[in-house]
This record gives structure tokens, sequence and C-alpha cells, in this order.
């Protein structure tokens, strides 16, 4: 990859991380049933990835064998967002957000296993390195807390999301991002479409502004950009890197939540940063000392 392709991955991916890192704060402000947010979320999503997708001419043409991969793809991706929003309900955005960052530890552990590629031994100790952080950014460990509830959630979230990222890193080569969001997108939608007898029609008016933020800035955009993100990178960097996200909750926490965070959150927080920007600089250098063709 030549620098300034690399340069434009990398700040493609960041801005997935902050779109995406949106989640925590409307997660935690939109206040209806888990399995009815995240089905209106996919299904105002869907439509808006359908639209762009036929504006674009792309192709929804997918073989039977890949189309199966991806929607089990998308059910783990129902079934990582569903989690992560129960930790949101049952905690705060920190402890929220950054229970579910054990994913990328989870992903380094799963990716070589699940691939049957080699073992990394600096993804083990950047994705140790992410616990750590973690371990200083959760306020207390009382099982009988609901907080202890929702770090269990959040870490079922991180296993959901390992698995399905693991799965799409093929996919992404050969179909196109948007379209590939779409289908699970869709896959969602029909596993939720019953859950949306749980709210009324005033609820819904009411929280449909947050809703469409949901939808369009933190699915349609950002997981897209994410998606994308996976041609440039393994599964595991990515994963590393996305670990700026609770950061970015946690700041956009305190801006509308007026949640802030202690000074041991702080401490934790800048331990995670050390890991995204040893595993962005590794990459780097990785990229350009491969060989090119011709």
């Amino acid at each position: 990859m030549k620098p300034k392709s690399y340069y434009s991955s990398l700040l493609e991916l960041n801005l997935a991380i902050l779109f995406i890192s949106t989640s925590g704060v409307l997660g935690k402000y939109i206040d209806l049933p888990v399995p009815s947010i995240i089905c209106i979320r996919s299904i105002l999503a869907c439509i808006i990835l359908f639209i762009y997708c036929k504006l674009k001419g792309f192709s929804f043409k997918i073989p039977i064998k890949d189309r199966k991969t991806i929607l089990l793809g998308g059910v783990f991706l129902g079934a990582h967002w569903m989690t992560y929003f129960y930790a949101l309900k049952l905690s705060n955005v920190a402890i929220g957000m950054l229970s579910l960052y054990t994913f990328p530890a989870i992903t380094a552990i799963l990716e070589p296993l699940l691939t049957k590629s080699k073992f990394q031994g600096i993804h083990i100790i950047l994705g140790s390195l992410v616990l750590v952080g973690v371990y200083f950014l959760i306020p207390e460990f009382d099982f009988s807390s609901t907080y202890f509830k929702a770090i269990c959630f959040g870490v079922m979230s991180a296993i959901f999301y390992a698995l399905r990222n693991i799965m799409m890193k093929p996919k992404v080569k050969h179909y196109n991002q948007s379209v590939l969001m779409f289908n699970q997108l869709g896959a969602i939608t029909i596993c939720l479409f019953p859950t949306l007898w749980m709210i009324s029609g005033s609820e819904f008016i009411e929280f449909m502004p947050a809703i469409g933020l949901l939808a369009i800035l933190t699915t349609a955009i950002g997981h897209t950009l994410f998606i994308q993100s996976l041609k440039y990178f393994s599964t595991t960097s990515a994963s590393l890197m996305s670990s700026m996200q609770p950061v970015y909750g946690i700041i956009l926490a305190v801006i509308f939540l007026n949640e802030y965070p202690s000074l041991m959150t702080i401490f934790g927080g800048l331990i995670i940063i050390s890991t995204v920007v040893v595993e962005s600089l590794r990459v780097k250098k990785t990229k350009s000392m491969t060989p090119k063709n011709g």
C-alpha cells in the first residue's frame, strides 16, 4: 500500500470508529426496548443502503454459499448490538463500551484458530494491554451489581462482534461493502421484526430523530466504512485500532449526557490509546516493507 493510500485508509477507519462510537450515547439516550431499537435501526439503515446501492448500480447478486455466511454474520452482528445495548442500559456509556472492548483480545485469539493463520505474539500483547486498560476503566467488580451484569453482556457482545468480523474478512475482497451491510441488516430486520409490537406510535415519534442518527451515522455510514477497512487491515489490526471507540464514546458522553470519567478511567483510556498508536505504526511499517509487484 502506498503511503497516501495507507493514510487515506487509516483516516477512513478512524472516521468509521468515530461514527460507530455515537452508538453509546444514542443507545443510552433512546428509552425503548432494546430489540425494538435494533430492529428500527436496521430497517432504516437497510432502506438507506438499498437506495444508495441502486443509485450506484451495485450488484446484489451473491452466490448461495456466500450468502449463507454473510447472513449468519448478520445474525452475529444483531446479537452484538443487542447485548451491547443491554450493557449500556444496565450501566453507563463507559462501562458498556469498555467491556465491549475486550473484543480486540478475543479477535486476536479467535482469528488464528478459525482461519488457521499464524498466531502473532504482538497481537496477544496488544490485546492484553487493552484488557489492562479496561480493568482500570471499570469502577468496581461487585458480582451482585448491575455493573457486573453489564460487563457480562459487554463481553458477550465482544465475542459476537469478533466472530462477525472474522467471517466478513474474506467476503470484502469479492463484494461491495454496502451490499454486504445491506444483506446483514436484512437478516437482523427479519429476525427482530416481531418485536416492533413492544413500542407505541408516540414512543416511536419521540425517539425517531435519535434512531435516525443511529441508523444513518452509526450504522449505514460507520459500519460500512469499518467493513471497507478490512480490505486494507487484518481483522485483528482493525479491531485493535478501533479501540479508540470507547475513548470517543466517553468524550461524547461527557458532552451530551454529562457523564464524567474518573482518573482511573482516564488512565485506562491512555493505555488503550497506546495500543492503537503502536498497532497503527506497526501496520504502516509492515505495509511499507511489503515488496511491490512489477
